[in-house]
């Protein structure tokens, strides 16, 4: 099975992924993030970091030749693009603001085939990270290529059973930052706040109740595990630019 097929089926394993988040316009970042041990996927970030599309062309193989599966986060409303991605070979699509079935129809309509969606037929790279003929990709990839919701405000949390219960939407995808703004009507960033708690709470049960997959953005590793143990089996621990910070920080520590 290749990279591109296994994280979903490590997702189905209930396996806890831990992924490096990365947004620093250079594939070799992702591809070197890659053969970290203990990570089991990288996430290339488009909506909020200077990476763009070329870049996550680029970065996909490179992944992949580290044996890891690639998942990208598309700019909001950039549907087409989401097609595009799995196309080239990315295993999974994060897909910001989803704050309605509407929202999620129209995500599932770009990255599912017919007749669960309506994504059109090309896949080049993907084919060739994949190793599968054209025949048997069209009759799988439905199942392999994973569709995150995110939730991020309330409108989506109040709506979350709904978003849940697309045929095509695979799972959920917890922003907290974003989300710590929405409850606090504006006035607070804050994505450890006791509110944000009650919602990861609350949404990791509403994705188990539906038998669907669970993931957040984190920060740290500590809130990383906390995740784990609500039940998110996905879970960010950082961004490229925080570990070179970090990386930074405890070589010159070590210099005394």
């Amino acid at each position: 099975m290749s990279s591109v097929q296994q994280f979903a089926a490590d997702l189905k394993a209930g396996q806890s992924i831990f992924t490096h988040w990365c947004g620093i316009p250079h594939p070799s970042i992702a591809g070197l993030l890659a053969r970290e041990p203990g990570f089991g996927a990288v996430v290339v970030d488009l909506q909020h970091n200077p990476a763009d599309f070329a870049m996550a062309l680029q970065a996909i193989p490179l992944v992949a030749a580290a044996g890891k599966p690639c998942v990208v986060r598309i700019p909001v409303g950039e549907f087409q693009t989401a097609s595009r991605l799995l196309d080239a070979g990315a295993s999974g699509i994060i897909a910001p603001m989803i704050n309605s079935v509407e929202d999620a129809r129209r995500f599932v309509e770009f990255t599912k085939f017919p007749p669960l969606g309506g994504r059109s037929w090309g896949p080049v790279g993907a084919l060739a990270l994949t190793g599968l003929a054209p025949t048997e990709y069209f009759r799988t990839a439905n199942d392999f290529s994973v569709t995150f919701a995110m939730i991020e405000t309330r409108e989506a949390l109040d709506a979350i059973d709904d978003i849940l219960a697309v045929d095509g939407i695979d799972g959920i995808f917890i922003g907290p930052s974003d989300l710590s703004i929405g409850l606090s009507g504006g006035t607070v960033l804050d994505p450890l706040s006791p509110a944000v708690d009650a919602a990861l709470d609350h949404a990791g049960a509403r994705a188990r109740a539906a038998g669907k997959f669970a993931g957040a953005y984190t920060g740290t590793g500590e809130r990383a595990a906390d995740n784990v143990r609500r039940g998110f089996g996905f879970v960010a621990i950082g961004s490229d630019t925080a570990f070179l910070k970090a990386g930074a920080a405890a070589l010159r520590k070590g210099a005394g």
